[in-house]
């Protein structure tokens, strides 16, 4: 292996995607028993990395271009012509700076952390690495290392700093992704092959390139299999709730933010840009699915009497609306969809981190068991609120904008007919129904009541200046996606345009 430089710019994205996990495999010439230092010394490499990735996005990247940007191309086994090619453009810089705002407050989350510290915080800057470089690769069969290179480091987390039954989620975790990245494989050589015997898996020649119809719809099944493990879309979800009930809760909020966008990002990057014919027969099933997975997994989540759980359905939901944007084949669905990708990965992040420290304090994990929380730890019960909000898409916060950027898409589709149009938007409404029964009744069993102080020398810490300032973090940018969502909207705006155009107006 080798690789010749073929860039004629500093390698800003080969430098932003090593960085993490190269410094990361020192942690194990640290001291054993050095906790402290091991956290500081992620932590910094956390921060580090996002100063550089926001320094190279503003000084290295434009708006207005929908090309490919900061391209890098470098030979890395020749036997198969197989590159390093990783560039930029308005859909991948979005998740990009996602990944690093979200992984620095998990690193910061995950302060409890004690046992195997080393091991633990050298998998998050490894799954770190892996995110970036998935939503940097601009090579298929890159894409699809990158992709496996998630599954190891989850795996881990889970199974070894997860609860009860975290064997058990483990395992269904890596069946079921392991189970999707089979399809990816095929996809990817399907893909390559096709029309020569050599191996090109270069994303910008194959997005030019058109297939039969028969073969795209083959291929197209096969990468939607993949991704829809990753997204969850129903009834691909079930692996989840189990694993967000078990992880710990900075893990559940690299699950959470990170890992189901990277389906997102699949579907729009491979599934609509590669196969616009496909994607065009398939997107009213997939609208379909969309407004029943909202509905689902609303009133699943009403059930769930474990609070993480309950979470996870609420976001098994909200990827619904996700779904919806992507098959509206508008630019404004698609913008929407974009935009809850961003918007959710914030939300559901808190919310799981919040979740976590009310478990830290009162090791009850059953809403039933819960109640009466408010009085002792109003700031804990404040911040649980405000997300919960935002997650019901309380206007003026960031869900709300999504929710409604993503309904307008389907509106203004051409693409269908009227009543179609009315069925989903009566499943939308459906579930924006649910949304604030289970998130305004999950309130009520942990907050309110006097259930916990009938419990003898109940004492409770409210949350501390870490927890306060990781949670105001958060919720900063829900507020200003919420007051202007331009804001994101503008980094994707051109490319959404270019992906339309090109594939479903011509």
């Amino acid at each position: 292996m080798y690789l010749v430089f073929t860039t004629n710019h500093f390698p800003w994205l080969t430098i932003i995607v090593v960085l993490p996990i190269f410094w990361g495999s020192l942690i194990f010439f640290f001291p054993h028993k050095g906790n402290r230092v091991i956290r500081w010394y992620t932590i910094c490499i956390c921060i580090l990395e996002l100063l550089l990735t926001t320094y190279a996005f503003c000084y290295h990247f434009q708006l207005d271009d929908p090309l490919i940007q900061l391209v890098e191309d470098y030979k890395w086994i020749n036997f198969f012509d197989f590159h390093w090619r990783l560039g930029i453009d308005g859909l991948s810089i979005g998740p990009i700076l996602l990944t690093g705002f979200i992984t620095t407050l998990a690193t910061l989350a995950a302060w409890p952390v004690t046992r195997d510290s080393r091991l633990f915080h050298f998998l998050m800057l490894a799954m770190y690495s892996g995110q970036i470089g998935l939503f940097s690769s601009q090579d298929l069969l890159l894409f699809f290392l990158m992709w496996e290179l998630e599954l190891i480091p989850i795996y881990l987390l889970v199974s070894m700093w997860g609860g009860k039954k975290r064997l058990y989620s483990a395992t269904k975790f890596i069946l079921y992704t392991a189970g999707g990245s089979v399809f990816l494989l095929l996809g990817v050589l399907g893909i390559g092959l096709y029309g020569s015997t050599e191996l090109r898996l270069n994303l910008e020649i194959l997005a030019n390139q058109s297939y039969p119809v028969a073969l795209e719809i083959i291929l197209y099944i096969g990468f939607f299999i993949a991704f829809a493990v990753k997204l969850p879309i129903i009834p691909l979800h079930t692996w989840l709730p189990d694993t967000h009930g078990e992880a710990h809760y900075s893990t559940c909020m690299l699950l959470a933010g990170i890992l189901l966008k990277m389906g997102a990002y699949g579907l729009v990057r491979i599934n609509m840009e590669l196969f616009p014919h496909a994607h065009s027969i398939f997107s009213p099933w997939l609208m379909m699915v969309g407004a029943m997975q909202i509905i689902y997994a609303a009133s699943t989540s009403l059930g769930q009497r474990n609070l993480k759980k309950r979470i996870a359905y609420s976001s098994v939901s909200h990827m619904g609306f996700i779904l919806i944007g992507i098959s509206s084949i508008t630019d404004i669905g698609l913008n929407g969809a974009l935009l809850q990708i961003i918007s959710h990965g914030f939300i559901g992040a808190a919310l799981f981190f919040l979740a976590g420290t009310t478990y830290d304090r009162i090791r009850l994990v059953y809403l039933d068991e819960m109640g009466g929380i408010a009085i002792p730890m109003p700031k804990i019960f404040t911040m649980f609120s405000s997300f919960a909000m935002a997650s019901l898409a309380l206007p003026g916060m960031s869900g709300f904008v999504a929710e409604l950027i993503v309904f307008f898409g389907l509106i203004t589709s051409p693409k269908y007919l009227l009543m179609t149009k009315l069925l989903i938007t009566f499943g939308m409404a459906i579930g924006m129904i649910l949304t604030p029964i289970y998130l305004l009744s999950m309130l009520r069993q942990i907050f309110y009541g006097y259930k916990i102080f009938n419990v003898s020398n109940s004492y409770f810490f409210d949350s501390g200046p870490r927890e306060l300032f990781l949670s105001i973090s958060i919720f900063l940018p829900v507020l200003g996606i919420g007051m202007y969502p331009d804001f994101v909207l503008s980094l994707s705006v051109e490319k959404v345009e270019v992906i339309l155009s090109n594939s479903f107006y011509r």
